[in-house]
């Protein structure tokens, strides 16, 4: 999980994220157009992305095309956000009860 926080610290690999969720299966080409980055940057941040399986990559003909992996994404809000969670419903379930008591 730590290569995903990695690639996730930067905004540039989450723009590449974003622009893949908009629009899966692009090539290298396509993500690069309209950002201020050069080719390679965009390969090195593609490159730490496919490490943390972020993005994966299937070869169709001569062209490389990249598509978003959600699961690790999924992963982590499981592990690191859902368990907040669960504390504040059964707080606001306490309050309900404890409003609606009071009303009777």
């Amino acid at each position: 999980m730590d290569e995903v926080f990695k690639a996730l610290a930067d905004a540039s690999r989450r723009s590449l994220l974003d622009r893949l969720h908009a629009k899966n299966g692009q090539t290298l080409n396509e993500l690069c157009d309209g950002l201020a980055m050069t080719r390679q940057a965009v390969t090195k941040h593609i490159a730490i992305l496919e490490d943390a399986n972020l993005v994966t990559t299937f070869r169709h003909g001569r062209e490389k095309l990249h598509y978003l992996n959600p699961v690790p994404i999924h992963q982590i809000g499981e592990r690191w956000i859902k368990k907040f969670e669960r504390a504040k419903l059964v707080a606001l379930s306490e309050l309900k009860r404890r409003l609606e008591s009071d009303d009777e």
